[in-house]
């Protein structure tokens, strides 16, 4: 399963000093922005299904009969 680019940028701001400063002081609006972009990607993906998702109809098969 990939990480997500929201969760490398997150894991590379804890990494410095100044980035622990400030994700501990805006922590609740990382976690709201994180759960809201979440909630995003879901509902694109559901507007946008992709060939995986749709159900699979059989082709019909031609008998060689023009009528």
């Amino acid at each position: 399963m990939p990480i997500p680019k929201l969760a490398t940028l997150i894991g590379g701001l804890l990494l410095s000093k100044g980035g622990r400063r400030v994700a501990g002081r805006h922590a609740g609006k990382l976690a709201l922005a994180t759960l809201a972009f979440q909630l995003w990607q879901q509902r694109q993906a559901a507007r946008h299904p992709t060939a995986t998702d749709r159900p699979v109809h059989p082709r019909r098969r031609w008998s060689g009969r023009s009528v």
